[in-house]
């Protein structure tokens, strides 16, 4: 991190003198200055971006740790039935997200994309998941519908999917919450 600043306040002073040499009229060897600038500009650029991936993924790894980390996926299958609004989840009675889609992300869940929707920390242990599903029913009625899950989070991560069906026979939508193992 320092070593990065030190080289930014050199450029800032490849800068300043090319900026004087400039004005003098030596405009061959400001050129060649100022793209030796450029060069080292992108160079820098690129270090401060992989600094920062690093940085993020240490931020991750240590937000949500291995063992107590625990994910929850939204997915569809088909959507005619149910055009989804939003999502909100409650653990042990307390909500932890409320997820509102918009068109564009409702139609990559029924193209069979997965959303990612919530991840957190857990201890290990019984807990309750409930998760309410608010949307579009059948015959363009408001819906709102829930679904619980009690599971048990143990030494691991743990993956956990929400899941949106239609049940042809009575035309109306299901919810159906899964462990991934």
């Amino acid at each position: 991190m320092t070593k990065t600043l030190i080289n930014l306040m050199a450029i800032a002073a490849l800068a300043i003198s090319a900026t004087s040499v400039a004005q003098d009229g030596d405009e061959a060897a400001s050129r060649d200055e100022f793209r030796s600038l450029d060069m080292e500009v992108q160079t820098l650029k690129k270090e401060v971006l992989d600094l920062n991936r690093d940085l993020f993924l240490l931020e991750e790894e240590l937000l949500f740790p291995a063992n107590s980390q625990v994910a929850f996926f939204v997915s569809m299958d088909v959507g005619e039935y149910f055009a989804l609004d939003s999502v909100n989840i409650k653990i042990d009675g307390k909500e932890v997200t409320n997820y509102l889609y918009t068109e564009r992300e409702v139609n990559a869940l029924v193209r069979g994309g997965v959303h990612r929707v919530h991840m957190a920390n857990l201890k290990t242990g019984d807990h309750e998941l409930i998760a309410i599903f608010t949307g579009e029913g059948p015959h363009v009625r408001d819906y709102r519908r829930g679904a619980t899950l009690n599971f048990n989070k143990g030494i691991g991560a743990k993956y956990v999917e929400l899941e949106i069906t239609d049940r042809v026979k009575k035309q109306q939508p299901e919810f159906i919450i899964k462990e991934w193992e």
